[in-house]
C-alpha cells in the first residue's frame, strides 16, 4: 500500500503548479497522483496521431500550389518524427501497469508536445507567406482546430496542452501580425486566454474525478475481499465473466451450485452454462433473455432470477452483479454474487397457483375468473363490445357423489374440466367456482349469438357418457348466462345476473340454457320470500299429508297408504311440491319436514284398521342423521302405533352413499319391526349386493317402467320381470307405481307385480277422507 494521500474532496484545494506537474506538492504522494492523473493519457494517443497526419495531409494539399513539393513532404516527415516520440516517453515513464509516475517523465511528456507545436508553425510562419490571405485563414482554422482538441484530450496532461496552445497561438498571432490584421491578433489572443484557463479547469476536474475513481476502485478491493470471505462461510456463491461473457475464476461452490467440475465451467458461457439442454434450440427462457440484454448493455444488476437448466433437473438462481473495467477504462466483464432460490420460488409459485387455480381441476378458480371477467368488463366499456358470462351446474352429479362416493366424484368433475377446456376458444376462459359449478367468461360475444352456441356444445359434450373406475355415468348441465354490460356492469351483477338464468334453468328440469331476462329478479325474490314462508310453515301449521291408496294386485283389497307432504300458504296458495321440495332441500329444512311427517303419519295411521299399514319417504338427509332410529321409536311411542304397520321408503342413493352409516341404521330399523321400502329402484346407479345385505319389505317399480311396459317397450317389460323375480327370490314384495289405466293395471299384474299404487285406484286424498272412508265401511277397490 502506498503512504497516505490525499482525499479526492481534496482535490480543489491542490497548488495550480503541482497540477499542473512543475513541482510536487508536500502533502501527499504526489508520484502516486500523478499516475492515477496520467493512466488515461494513452486512450486517446492514436485517435491524436491519426487527426494530426490527416490535418498535415490536408496542410500539404492546401500549399501544394505555393511550396515545393519536397518541403511538404520534408514537413511531414518532421510530423511524424514527432509524433512517434511521445510514444517512446510514454512507454520509458512507467505508467504502463504502475502506480508510480516521476516528475521528470511528465515534463519529458511536455516537451514532446511542445515539439508537435513547433512542428506546426511552419505551414503558418513559413508557408503562408508564400500564399494568400485565404490560405493564411484556412491554415490558422486548422491550428485552431488541433488547439482545441489538444486541450480537450490532454486534459490529464494539463502543462503539455497549456504548452501546446501557447505555441500555435504564439506563431498565429506573427503570422497575423506580419500581414497587419491587428484586429485578429487581438482575437485570437483572447480565444488563447480563455482556452487555456478553461483547459486547466478542466484539468482540474479530470483529476479529482480520476482520484474519486481510484477511491471507489480501492474500496471496491475490499469488498471483493469481504465477498470472498463471504463466499467461504455461507450459501452463497461468487462468480465472475470477462468481456466475451465466459466464466473465469469459477469457484467450486459456484460449480457446485450447477452440479458440475470446476474444470467443465470454466471458460464456458454463462449464458449457456444457464441454458443447459435448451441452449442448442434457441428456445430460451424470459429470465435469460433479461439477464442477456443486462450483460450486454453492461448495466449492473440485482436479484435477478434465472432459470436454470441443468442436467438432470431445472433450479433457480438468483444473481447480483456489476460490470469491472480496468484502469484505462476498458471493459473486463462482471463479476457478482448468486444463490440457488429455487425452494423458496417452487414454494412462491406453488401458492400463487393454490390462490388462482382449481386444486383438483387444474382450471381458473373463482379468484382468476372474477379477475378475467372485470378485464372483459373494462374492454366493453373501452371498446363499446359485448362479454359474456356463463354458469354452469351439473345435473344429478350429487346422486353420483352420494352413491359412488367423493373419490369417483373428483374423477368425474376431472373429467368434465378436461371436456370444458377442449371447447375454450381464444376469447374465453372457463374455471370452477367450486363444488360442482363451472363459469366460462367471454371475451367479445359479437352479436351475442356465440353464447348460445357455446352453451348448447357444453351441455351436449357435458351430457356424454363418462367412463370412471369401471363405472358408465350419466350426467348433464344447466347453464344460465349473462350478457356484460346490457346485464350488468360490474363483475358482482353480472354474476347474480347468470346466477339467476341459471335457477330457471334448474327449475325447468336442467339440461337447459336460459339467458337473463329482467323479470328473473322477480322470480328470485318470489323464491326468497317462499323460502322464508317455508321456514315458517311448520310453527304456523300449514303442513298437511295426503295419503294415497296401495292395493293387493290380485284381490284388489286395500293394504297401505302413502303419505305425501301438501303445503297451503296464505300468500302462495296450494304449493306443489315439485316447487317447495327442492327449496326445502337447499334451505336444509328437510330433516324438521321430514320428523314432522313421520310423526303426523303416525298419528293418523293410528286410526285406521289394525292391517293397515302406511309408507313414510325418508330423504338421504334424515337417514343420516344420528338420532333418526329415536326419532322412529318417538314417533311410533307418542302414536301408539305398532312397528310392523310403519314402512320407510328410500332410494338407492340413501342406502348406497359412502360409508356403512346407512346400512347401519336400516339394520337397526328393521330390527324394530318397521318394514323398509326400496323406491325407484332401477332409476339410479344400482349397486345389487346391498339388497342381500338389507332385508327390504316391498321394492317399488317406477312409473317410467309401468309406463312403458303398457305401451309395449320390451326394455321396460324386462326390467319388471327381472325385478319381479329377483323380489320373489329375496322374499321380498313389488309395488307397481303409477298405473292409471285399466290397461296398465292388467299389464303389471300379468308381469307379477304384488301391489299396486295409483290414480286407477286413487287419488291422493285428505285424512279425514280416509278416516270417512273406513267408517263408512266402503269396499276396499277404487276405480
Amino acid at each position: 500500500m502506498s503512504k497516505t494521500k490525499h482525499s479526492p474532496s481534496a482535490a480543489r484545494d491542490l497548488p495550480v503548479m503541482a497540477i499542473l506537474g512543475l513541482r510536487d506538492s508536500a502533502d501527499g504522494d504526489w508520484d502516486h497522483f500523478r499516475a492515477i492523473q496520467y493512466t488515461g493519457l494513452a486512450r486517446y494517443s492514436n485517435l491524436r496521431v491519426v487527426t494530426n497526419l490527416v490535418l498535415g495531409l490536408m496542410v500539404c494539399q492546401l500549399f501544394s500550389g505555393f511550396v515545393p513539393l519536397w518541403q511538404l513532404a520534408g514537413w511531414m516527415a518532421m510530423l511524424g518524427a514527432a509524433l512517434f516520440f511521445p510514444t517512446i516517453v510514454y512507454r520509458q515513464s512507467g505508467m504502463v501497469n504502475h502506480d508510480h509516475v516521476a516528475r521528470r517523465f511528465v515534463l519529458q511528456l511536455v516537451a514532446a508536445t511542445s515539439l508537435i507545436a513547433f512542428v506546426w508553425c511552419i505551414p503558418i510562419l513559413v508557408f503562408a507567406p508564400l500564399a494568400g490571405d485565404l490560405e493564411l485563414a484556412t491554415v490558422w482554422t486548422i491550428l485552431a482546430a488541433l488547439v482545441v482538441a489538444g486541450t480537450l484530450l490532454l486534459n490529464a496532461l494539463p502543462l503539455g496542452a497549456f504548452m501546446f496552445n501557447l505555441v500555435l497561438m504564439s506563431a498565429s498571432i506573427v503570422a497575423y501580425w506580419q500581414a497587419g490584421n491587428m484586429v485578429t491578433v487581438g482575437a485570437i489572443t483572447s480565444f488563447s486566454i480563455l482556452l487555456a484557463l478553461s483547459g486547466f479547469e478542466n484539468a482540474r476536474g479530470y483529476l479529482m474525478f480520476k482520484l474519486s475513481e481510484h477511491g471507489l476502485a480501492e474500496k471496491d478491493e475490499v469488498v471483493s475481499l469481504l465477498l470472498r470471505e463471504f463466499e467461504e462461510g455461507d450459501a452463497d456463491w461468487l462468480w465472475q465473466i470477462d468481456s466475451a461473457r465466459r466464466i473465469i475464476n469459477a469457484s467450486p461452490r459456484f460449480a457446485f451450485a450447477v452440479g458440475r467440475e470446476v474444470s467443465e465451467i470454466e471458460g464456458m458461457p454463462l449464458t449457456q452454462l444457464i441454458a443447459g439442454k435448451l441452449w442448442e434450440g434457441g428456445n430460451l427462457p424470459p429470465s435469460l433473455h433479461i439477464l442477456s440484454d443486462k450483460l450486454t448493455k453492461r448495466e449492473s444488476f440485482s436479484n435477478l432470477v434465472v432459470k436454470v437448466h441443468g442436467a438432470d433437473k431445472t433450479f433457480w438462481w438468483e444473481l447480483s452483479a456489476s460490470p469491472r473495467y480496468d484502469d484505462n477504462g476498458t471493459f473486463t466483464g462482471f463479476r457478482g454474487v448468486g444463490s440457488d432460490v429455487t425452494e423458496s420460488r417452487e414454494s412462491a409459485e406453488k401458492i400463487a397457483r393454490l390462490a388462482r387455480y382449481d386444486t383438483l381441476t387444474g382450471l381458473p378458480n373463482r379468484l382468476q375468473l372474477t379477475e378475467a371477467l372485470d378485464r372483459a368488463l373494462k374492454e366493453c366499456e373501452q371498446w363499446n363490445c359485448r362479454c359474456g358470462f356463463l354458469m354452469i351446474d351439473l345435473d344429478r352429479f350429487k346422486s353420483v357423489n352420494d352413491t359412488l362416493g367423493h373419490l369417483v366424484g373428483d374423477r368425474l368433475l376431472a373429467q368434465v374440466s378436461l371436456r370444458l377446456r377442449s371447447l375454450m376458444g381464444k376469447d374465453e376462459m372457463c374455471g370452477r367456482l367450486g363444488g360442482d359449478e363451472f363459469a366460462v367468461v367471454m371475451r367479445d360475444t359479437g352479436d351475442g349469438q356465440r353464447i348460445g352456441d357455446i352453451a348448447e356444445r357444453i351441455i351436449d359434450v357435458l351430457s356424454q357418457p363418462y367412463e370412471v373406475d369401471q363405472h358408465t355415468l350419466f350426467i348433464g348441465a344447466s347453464i344460465g348466462s349473462a350478457h356484460g354490460l346490457r346485464d350488468g356492469r360490474t363483475v358482482e351483477t353480472l354474476m347474480r345476473s347468470a346466477d339467476l338464468a341459471l335457477y330457471r334453468s334448474k327449475d325447468e328440469g336442467g339440461g337447459r340454457h336460459n339467458v337473463y331476462e329482467p323479470q328473473l329478479h322477480s322470480h328470485a325474490e318470489e323464491r326468497r320470500v317462499m323460502e322464508m314462508a317455508l321456514r315458517k310453515a311448520l310453527e304456523k301449521d300449514e303442513f298437511t299429508l295426503a295419503f294415497q291408496p296401495v292395493v293387493d294386485a290380485g284381490s284388489e283389497s286395500l293394504v297401505a297408504f302413502e303419505a305425501l307432504l301438501r303445503w297451503h300458504n296464505p300468500e302462495f296458495g296450494q304449493v306443489s311440491p315439485a316447487r317447495f321440495i327442492p327449496l326445502a332441500e337447499d334451505a336444509r329444512l328437510v330433516v324438521p319436514i321430514g320428523n314432522w311427517v313421520l310423526h303426523r303419519a303416525c298419528r293418523e295411521a293410528v286410526t285406521w284398521p289394525a292391517n293397515m299399514r302406511v309408507a313414510v319417504n325418508v330423504s338421504a338427509e334424515q337417514l343420516y342423521e344420528p338420532d333418526f332410529v329415536d326419532t322412529v321409536v318417538e314417533a311410533l311411542s307418542e302414536a301408539g302405533l305398532p312397528p310392523q304397520r310403519l314402512e320407510l321408503e328410500v332410494t338407492e342413493s340413501v342406502f348406497l352413499r359412502e360409508g356403512s352409516r346407512a346400512g347401519e341404521t336400516l339394520d337397526r330399523i328393521l330390527a324394530l319391526g318397521v318394514g323398509l321400502s326400496l323406491d325407484d329402484f332401477g332409476t339410479g346407479y344400482s349397486a345389487l349386493g346391498y339388497l342381500s345385505k338389507t332385508r327390504f319389505t316391498t321394492i317399488k317399480v317406477d312409473r317410467s317402467f309401468v309406463q312403458g311396459a303398457a305401451r309395449g317397450a320390451q326394455e321396460s317389460i324386462a326390467i319388471i320381470r327381472a325385478v319381479v323375480a329377483m323380489a320373489d327370490s329375496l322374499g321380498m314384495s313389488t309395488t307397481a307405481e303409477g298405473a292409471e289405466t285399466e290397461h296398465e293395471v292388467q299389464v303389471v299384474r300379468k308381469l307379477g307385480c304384488k301391489k299396486i299404487q295409483g290414480y286407477y285406484y286413487g287419488r291422493p286424498m285428505m285424512a279425514s277422507d280416509v278416516g270417512e272412508l273406513f267408517s263408512d265401511d266402503r269396499s276396499a277397490i277404487y276405480g
